[in-house]
C-alpha cells in the first residue's frame, strides 16, 4: 500500500497537476478585472445561466441572464472557483460565504454570487448538496466566455478539469469593480474568502 502511494505521488500526471496548480501571477498578467473596471463592458454580450434543474431549463426555454441584470444598480459580491464538487470549493470557499450571509446583508449587499465554468444543472445539484442554494446565487459560465473576457480563465487539463477559472472574488457596485482578489494558484484559499471581501466593502 505504501509503495502504491509513493508511486502515485511520484507519477508524472500528479507532478504535472501540482505544477499547474502552482502557476502564479504570470498567468494573470493580462487580466482585465481590476479596481474601476466596468464588469459588463469588460465582458460585452456575455450572459450567464442561473443554476436550475433540467425541467426548469426547459420551462424557461433555456434562458440566460445578461450581466446587466446581475449588476446594474446593485451591490454585489461575486466569487469564482474552479468547479462544482471539487475539494477546496466545496469544503472551504462556498461555506465561507454561506456562514457570513448576515454580515453581507448588514453591509447592504443585494446578492452574493458564485460563478463557475460548469453547466447550470451541475451547479444546481452541487448547490443543493452543500446546502447553499438558498443563501447564494449560483451561475454557470458554461462555455467559459465570462472568465475569458475578464482574463480569469485557467487551463486545468493536467488536473483532469479542462478549461476552468482562477479562484477569485470581487465587490461590485452598479457594475464597477471596487475590490478584486485572485489566488496565486486555484488550489489556494488565502485571499478570496468571505472574511477578506467583507473587510473591503
Amino acid at each position: 500500500m505504501a509503495m502504491s502511494i509513493l508511486k502515485l505521488r511520484n507519477s508524472p500526471a500528479l507532478r504535472s497537476a501540482a505544477s499547474i496548480a502552482r502557476i502564479g501571477v504570470s498567468s494573470r498578467a493580462f487580466s482585465k478585472l481590476s479596481e474601476g473596471t466596468d464588469i459588463t463592458s469588460a465582458a460585452p454580450g456575455v450572459s450567464l445561466q442561473k443554476a436550475r434543474s433540467w425541467d426548469e431549463g426547459v420551462s424557461s426555454k433555456f434562458s440566460t441572464t445578461p450581466l446587466s441584470d446581475i449588476f446594474k444598480g446593485k451591490k454585489v459580491v461575486i466569487f469564482g472557483l474552479p468547479g462544482a464538487y471539487t475539494g477546496v470549493c466545496s469544503q472551504q470557499h462556498v461555506p465561507s460565504y454561506k456562514s457570513h450571509m448576515d454580515k453581507f446583508k448588514a453591509k447592504g449587499i443585494d446578492s452574493v454570487i458564485c460563478v463557475s465554468v460548469n453547466d447550470p444543472y451541475t451547479l444546481n445539484g452541487w448547490a443543493e448538496k452543500i446546502g447553499a442554494k438558498d443563501a447564494i446565487e449560483f451561475y454557470g459560465d458554461f462555455d467559459g466566455k465570462f472568465h475569458k473576457s475578464l482574463g480569469l480563465d485557467k487551463d486545468l487539463s493536467a488536473a483532469l478539469l479542462g478549461p476552468r477559472s482562477e479562484r477569485w472574488s470581487a465587490y461590485v457596485e452598479d457594475g464597477k469593480v471596487k475590490a478584486v482578489n485572485v489566488e496565486e494558484a486555484p488550489s489556494d484559499f488565502k485571499v478570496t474568502g468571505a472574511e477578506v471581501i467583507l473587510g473591503q466593502i
